[in-house]
């Protein structure tokens, strides 16, 4: 995928499997040595068929490596079993999110029925695993938001094998956006819809060494169960792409952004993709659960916001009896319509004037205090910290109704330095939207001063940003950002940037000599020490 001024050019060039030795402008950091890995659609048609969606396109892994003031770059096609069975049929063949696929018009119609019909009653996802890359044990996964993950070689990108959530425990989807604890120990969520018992959401911990490189059993064979909890409403459980996580608690927001059980059971007879599965009530309210990480036990008390939607948790953590997380959230869930591939072709005047319902995103804080009691006096703001706006106030029911601290707009894909994960921080890093679904932007926010810096270069297109720490670093920003960009602009080839995280200025690039997709999530592996 290569832009075009103003818009997304989304012809298909070949295939990447690639590796290069990138020429760097100023100097990287002697320290830094690892690999950034990252995950994103890479390929939008196949024959004659093409995707609807940019959520769609097939997972097309990168590597930047960085060694003795080097880097290269690598990339590969996912070979999950999707990929391959449209590769071989030489047409889209499998539904994605946005896109909903119909058989062979050649096929016997019995056959037709029997294969496809009665399968979509219960959707088998597919395996495109294109949004992030996690980590349980030593294994890494290109992960999505399905049932399958598919196990990858970080070193050669080569795709190990497909893994099923199902044969270690019941989930029909989970995140790709787990956390990992000081001694590496990962944590998720999932959603059991099909099962025994009544549908809930699941979160687990896969332990920190739950492979050995001798063993060819993956990670997952030890998952525990952490806990439980019942959907609110059976047949309309809440999207959740993100959780957040403080020192002894799991924070999930059960947001009015749902899932239609009946809708997605009936969308291939209905000929809707799944994406119009997803509705949001916004008549409703948002529910925050809280979690011991240890007991799995739900704190009581019911906290509850106005209606929101949520995709990305910034951080969370504890600060004298309370619960502080921020989130990245929306007044509405247009958001997916922003990436459906005929509105990405549009420049941004046109994107703007077209498309002028989209509510920006907003940063906010909210506080929780742990110790409610009913005997509260009602209406009392129950948060006493005095380093935000927000309130938690108590109701004639007894419930919490909680109201956010803004702390910035316009920001989404948001990062911090992950050794504060959990912990009171100061900055997070990310992309600077101006309403477009090309962020041509990263910024960094100071939470304390409200302030913000950025790194803007006309024409180009700046991914996720990462923050890797220096060694022994003390100082939460004491590091570097890590971002691929893209432009628009053929004059400039495509380039890794290096920042210095406390001023936000550049300190080197390192050109790409071929074709860049933009991407959406990845990790950074350092070196083994």
């Amino acid at each position: 995928m290569t832009r075009s001024r103003g818009g997304l050019n989304l012809r298909q060039r070949s295939h990447p499997q690639l590796c290069h030795k990138n020429k760097t402008l100023g100097s990287l950091p002697s320290w830094l040595q690892g690999t950034l890995l990252r995950n994103g659609p890479g390929l939008f048609s196949v024959g004659d068929s093409e995707y609807n969606h940019w959520f769609d396109g097939s997972s097309l892994i990168h590597s930047f490596t960085f060694s003795n003031g080097e880097v290269s770059y690598r990339s590969k096609f996912l070979k999950s079993d999707t990929y391959k069975r449209n590769i071989k049929a030489n047409r889209i063949v499998v539904s994605e999110f946005g896109t909903m696929v119909y058989p062979d018009p050649c096929k016997n119609i019995f056959a037709r029925y029997i294969s496809t019909h009665l399968s979509n009653i219960v959707p088998n996802f597919t395996d495109n695993n294109l949004i992030n890359i996690i980590r349980y044990g030593n294994d890494y996964y290109a992960s999505s938001e399905v049932n399958y993950i598919n196990q990858i070689d970080p070193d050669t990108l080569e795709t190990v094998g497909r893994v099923n959530y199902r044969n270690h425990i019941a989930l029909n989807l989970a995140t790709a956006h787990p956390h990992y604890d000081d001694e590496g120990n990962t944590y998720n969520m999932g959603t059991t819809i099909i099962g025994l018992g009544r549908p809930k959401y699941i979160i687990f911990k896969v332990p920190a060494k739950a492979t050995g490189k001798e063993q060819k059993k993956p990670a997952l064979r030890q998952v525990q169960q952490i806990c439980s909890i019942p959907f609110r409403s059976a047949l309309f459980p809440g999207y959740f792409h993100s959780f957040g996580m403080t020192e002894n608690y799991i924070v999930f927001v059960e947001q009015p952004f749902k899932l239609d059980i009946v809708k997605l059971a009936t969308a291939y007879f209905r000929g809707v993709n799944w994406g119009s599965c997803l509705k949001f009530d916004e008549k409703d309210t948002t529910l925050f659960h809280i979690i011991d990480r240890k007991t799995g036990k739900k704190i009581s008390a019911h906290y509850y916001a106005d209606a929101l939607v949520v995709f990305h948790h910034i951080n969370a953590y504890e600060e004298n009896g309370h619960v502080v997380f921020d989130m990245i959230t929306y007044k509405d869930s247009n958001l997916y319509n922003m990436f459906y591939l005929h509105n990405m072709k549009k420049d941004t005047n046109a994107f703007i004037q077209t498309n002028q319902d989209f509510s920006p995103p907003v940063g906010q804080r909210f506080v929780l205090p742990l110790d409610v009691h009913k005997e509260s006096p009602k209406g009392t703001n129950l948060v006493t910290l005095t380093d935000t706006s927000a309130e938690a106030v108590m109701q004639e029911d007894g419930s919490v109704y909680c109201k956010p601290d803004n702390i910035f707009v316009g920001m989404e894909l948001p990062g911090i330095n992950y050794k504060f994960n959990a912990r009171k921080y100061r900055y997070f890093y990310g992309s600077k939207l101006e309403w477009s679904p090309h962020p041509n932007k990263i910024a960094k926010v100071d939470i304390a001063t409200r302030t913000h810096l950025e790194w803007y270069q006309e024409n180009c297109y700046p991914s996720e940003p990462v923050f890797v720490a220096s060694p022994g670093a003390v100082e939460e920003d004491d590091g570097v950002i890590l971002s691929s960009v893209v432009s628009s602009d053929p004059d400039i080839t495509p380039f890794m940037l290096v920042l210095n995280a406390k001023t936000f200025e550049e300190i080197a690039r390192a050109s790409i000599p071929t074709t860049v997709h933009m991407d959406l999530h990845g990790l950074f592996i350092p070196d083994a020490v």
